[in-house]
């Protein structure tokens, strides 16, 4: 049975890749099960046959607090194959003397899960020339009496994390801006990464939303740089949250500080070429607490009604000629800055000299650059009965709250109507009060009827009184 070179290329091929994934192995090693006050232990998660390029927190372990994380990486060709392994190590100080216990846990590192069923741990006095647990560097075994244990050092940084707000007092429904974002300046050279964005976030919503207040919030989804300039430095802002806030009452909105943990790094104090130069720590950053003042509107019957915020009327038609019974479509479309969603239909001047329906609606809402702006779009069918020119403005009016000139204001159409035709008033009477008449008819109808069968039902019952008491009578007189 013969090969052909096609099939031996897969065949190869094959082995290749089965070797691969077979030298793909993951475990996890744990320190020494007795531990001094002056040492650390440690949990080491080793990867054969690739990168790690993602994990878990480490559990944590009661009696031991963390002490940060290193990684460390080695290669090995032996009759030309390559195996290479990288790990990733987790320390841990001891508090205090006595026996602890590290339950079962699981990881994931690079989405695989790897598990470890734990330990007791026996903490003792300090000993004397004791040596913290380390991370295992390849070259160990050749240089491990020329080499020292790395010092690390925390450096200082510039660096900051602010709850920021575009004013400190709005009235009743005005809209103000609130940012959560981590500044570093550009002379900082501690170096930071980002733990658990999403978590954190979580958190501190629950922790600043405020209760009496309409949110649009801005849905960041991922965390960008952004260069940035004030006092006199420049600063690469990354913004975490964004949201606009509507308040519902006067009073006051307050935002406590809150905190914001960062991956804090320690750098050896004196690099070298093997092992890792630098290991996790954790830093955390507080904002500073803000309160907004919310003032009242002013005195006005619709104070409790209207919207807040800077608008403008949009209309689709400046003039229209229309036959007297004939419907058209009328949008009366409301634009501009603040809380479009709270935004309400226009009052409408009853009149017999034309029909408005309920309008349909339309919505749209823009955020981005600190601000909410849109509009809603109310689109009437209307009929009209007599001849004649109609402004609009006779029978539609928006009133509302202007925050920035501090008064109420009132959009009114600009569109006039040109009404041509033999009137429909008669008709618009007819079809609207005849029914309602006949309808009273027919009730009135009812209500005599209903009237008429209880007078005779009450004779009936009458009669039947007077008879049971009449025979009442004539029993007892004749047992006399």
């Amino acid at each position: 049975m013969s090969i052909t070179k096609r099939q031996f290329i897969f065949v190869c091929l094959f082995c290749l890749f089965s070797s691969l994934v077979l030298a793909q192995d993951i475990k996890i090693e744990l320190g020494e099960s007795e531990v001094a006050l002056n040492e650390t232990f440690n949990i080491k998660v080793t990867l054969t046959g690739d990168k790690i390029r993602s994990y878990d927190q480490f559990p944590d372990i009661p009696g031991f607090q963390k002490q940060g994380v290193s990684q460390s990486s080695s290669m090995n060709i032996i009759n030309g194959q390559m195996n290479s392994s990288n790990s990733v190590i987790q320390y841990y100080k001891p508090l205090r003397k006595g026996q602890f216990t590290l339950g079962d846990f699981s990881l994931s590192v690079n989405g695989e899960n790897v598990s470890s069923p734990g330990m007791t741990i026996n903490v003792v006095n300090a000993r004397a020339n004791s040596r913290s647990n380390r991370a295992l560097d390849p070259f160990d075994d050749l240089f491990e009496g020329n080499r020292e244990e790395p010092e690390y050092v925390e450096l200082d940084d510039d660096a900051f994390f602010s709850l920021s707000v575009d004013k400190d007092e709005v009235y009743v429904g005005e809209g103000f801006n609130v940012s959560l974002a981590f500044y570093m300046s550009e002379s900082n050279q501690a170096p930071f990464n980002f733990h658990e964005p999403g978590k954190q976030l979580e958190k501190i919503i629950n922790q600043i939303k405020p209760g009496n207040a309409w949110e649009e919030n801005f849905n960041i989804t991922s965390i960008q740089p952004e260069k940035v300039e004030f006092g006199g430095k420049r600063w690469t802002k990354y913004k975490v949250f964004e949201a606009n806030f509507y308040p519902f009452s006067e009073g006051s909105v307050t935002f406590p500080s809150v905190g914001w943990e960062m991956i804090k790094y320690r750098v050896a104090k004196n690099p070298s070429f093997f092992g890792s130069n630098r290991i996790e720590d954790y830093k955390t950053f507080y904002s500073q607490p803000k309160t907004i003042t919310v003032k009242g509107l002013p005195s006005h019957p619709l104070k409790n009604e209207v919207s807040v915020g800077d608008y403008r009327l949009r209309e689709n038609f400046e003039e229209l000629e229309v036959a007297t019974g004939e419907g058209f479509t009328y949008e009366f479309t409301i634009s501009g800055e603040g809380n479009i969603s709270s935004i309400r239909p226009p009052r409408i001047k009853e009149s017999q000299k034309f029909n408005s329906f309920d309008p349909n609606e339309k919505q749209q809402i823009n955020k981005g650059r600190g601000r909410v702006t849109g509009m809603k779009e109310f689109s009437y069918f209307i009929t009209f009965n007599e001849e004649r020119s109609i402004p609009l403005a006779d029978h539609y009016e928006w009133i509302y709250f202007n925050p920035e000139l501090e008064k109420y204001d009132t959009l009114r159409p600009k569109a006039v109507v040109n009404v041509t035709g033999e009137s429909k008033l008669n008709q618009a009477i007819s079809s609207s009060r005849l029914g309602g008449l006949y309808d009273l008819i027919e009730v009135e109808d009812n209500k005599l009827l209903n009237q008429g069968y209880k007078y005779y039902f009450s004779i009936l019952i009458n009669l039947l009184l007077f008879g049971a008491l009449v025979l009442l009578g004539f029993l007892f007189l004749k047992k006399k």
